[in-house]
């Protein structure tokens, strides 16, 4: 398949695997390099950018395809030295960024000068529009459905796709309620040039997380994920659990007088990796898509890219170009 991501990133397969906290490791992203998309070490889930650099040079022993970073700008309780982070991408030869959160405008400058391609996660047009004025290379359209972060609009896909297309000139992806064939069909026709998953990427066999996290994933229907800090104005999509429910009762009980510690031990990052690498479905908060509602199986991930291309061809050459023919 070849759209301007695929020429952009020189992959095979406009399919993006996102980064993902405690899961971008190099075993899933050098996986779905070499099954033809673009797979994404997550920056942030590295203790420090010198772990960063080993990780980096790992997934480059795993595969010879492209594969990039991603690095996420949000509040944090401390603030990460991003641009030793930065020094790490660029010294480990990575050409591709994933940038995500707040607007990385002031770190592009040491990105672009080392021949960076710069691909920011957007959940507005308007950011969307900034991120191409400050000079990313393309950008991923993050709809309501998505998992972890999805703003503040509340703009499902099927509006906030074909309003990207209007406005923006660079390449975007989809990205939120993606998992087959028929979300690719359908993020191309509404003016997408790819989709980028998350949660469909963490039940596959080579995502580094807990058995118990990938079985949730396929019992879950499209009704269980809640969305956290909302009175925050950093909202969350998750995953029900335990945790969840007690954030959300804490949250109802303080109205808007809540702050980030009246909840933090329950979506810190030691709680997180408590359920995505021990299993401990009740730790904490976890993001994840409504997609998991189209998640039925866990397949290798060249079996899940091979699937949803071979299937995609199949829509649009015969169901597709069967109803012109009719």
């Amino acid at each position: 398949m070849k759209t301007r991501i695929t020429d952009l990133f020189d992959i095979r397969y406009p399919i993006i695997q996102g980064g993902m906290h405690y899961v971008g490791y190099a075993e899933l992203a050098s996986a779905v390099s070499s099954a033809g998309g673009l797979g994404i070490i997550t920056g942030l889930t590295q203790p420090t950018p010198e772990d960063l650099a080993r990780e980096i040079a790992r997934c480059r022993e795993m595969t010879d395809k492209p594969f990039g970073v991603n690095l996420t700008f949000l509040p944090a309780f401390t603030a990460p030295p991003y641009p030793e982070y930065i020094r790490a991408i660029i010294e480990g030869g990575v050409k591709i960024v994933e940038t995500a959160g707040r607007n990385p405008e002031q770190y592009m400058g040491q990105l672009k000068a080392a021949g960076i391609k710069v691909i920011h996660k957007c959940t507005s047009v308007r950011h969307a529009l900034k991120a191409e004025k400050i000079g990313c290379d393309a950008v991923s359209v993050d709809g309501f459905e998505c998992g972890g972060h999805p703003g503040e609009d509340d703009i499902p896909n099927m509006i906030l796709l074909p309003r990207a297309a209007e406005e923006l000139s660079v390449p975007f992806v989809a990205s939120g309620g993606m998992a087959d064939a028929r979300s690719l069909v359908a993020a191309l026709a509404l003016g997408a040039d790819g989709m980028n998953m998350g949660t469909r990427f963490i039940a596959t066999k080579e995502a580094p997380v807990h058995e118990n996290v990938k079985k949730a994933l396929v019992e879950a229907s499209e009704l269980e994920t809640r969305l956290i800090m909302r009175p925050l104005r950093n909202t969350e999509r998750v995953l029900n659990n335990a945790a969840v429910e007690r954030i959300l009762e804490i949250e109802r009980q303080k109205g808007g007088g809540v702050g980030i510690d009246d909840i933090r031990p329950l979506v810190a990052g030691t709680q997180n990796r408590k359920v995505l690498q021990e299993g401990e479905m009740d730790a904490g908060a976890w993001s994840c898509g409504m997609v998991a509602g189209l998640i039925h199986d866990i397949p290798t991930v060249k079996e899940l890219i091979d699937r949803i291309v071979s299937e995609a061809q199949a829509i649009i050459r015969k169901r597709l170009e069967g109803m012109l023919a009719a």
